[in-house]
């Protein structure tokens, strides 16, 4: 099975919004925590918000948070709705060229495997899917003054990127342009 990489993204966002559910946080800041692409991000937050996973709020100090508990939000359900398709092989979509459609019993091989996949992601929901040490790296304390780090940053593993407040503060003016759609 594969997931495609808006998918992928859609599952880094609600990960890390459960992290910081304490506070609002930006686009620009989930893309440089992540390094992923501010734009392609946009998109995939849109989609989200538009799902009912992410409340995006608007203007200066706006930011996005989960719009539902964790412990509500079920990875299967995310995954169908940020997925165009489900076409694991050509059969699977309408129009099937292949001469072996009628007759062949790999369709219902993938099919029973794809169901399969499907059944495990529904009994996992964001909030079990947290761990403590993911909790500590993507953990960002509240806005204030100074620079901001996770709590564990002396810790090698737990290392990654100061971001200085002023950029996120920036950022925060990019939620209007990711919900607006400019």
């Amino acid at each position: 099975m594969h997931i495609t990489q808006h998918t992928d993204y859609a599952l880094r966002v609600l990960i890390y919004l459960q992290a910081n559910g304490h506070r609002l946080v930006t686009i620009q800041e989930i893309s440089d925590r992540f390094g992923i692409s501010r734009s392609h991000l946009m998109k995939v937050v849109n989609q989200l918000i538009r799902a009912g996973y992410v409340d995006g709020l608007r203007g200066k100090g706006g930011g996005l948070r989960l719009a539902r508990e964790a412990s509500k939000i079920v990875i299967g359900d995310v995954v169908r709705h940020m997925e165009r398709d489900f076409h694991l092989v050509e059969c699977f979509a309408d129009g099937s060229q292949c001469l072996l459609t009628g007759s062949c019993h790999l369709r219902e091989v993938l099919g029973k495997a794809l169901h399969a996949f499907l059944v495990v992601l529904d009994q996992v929901t964001l909030e079990s899917i947290m761990s403590e040490r993911e909790q500590r790296i993507l953990f960002m304390p509240s806005m204030g003054t100074g620079l901001r780090k996770p709590v564990d940053a002396e810790d090698p593993l737990m290392a990654c990127r100061r971001v200085p407040v002023s950029a996120s503060l920036d950022a925060a003016n990019d939620v209007d342009d990711a919900l607006s759609g400019t």
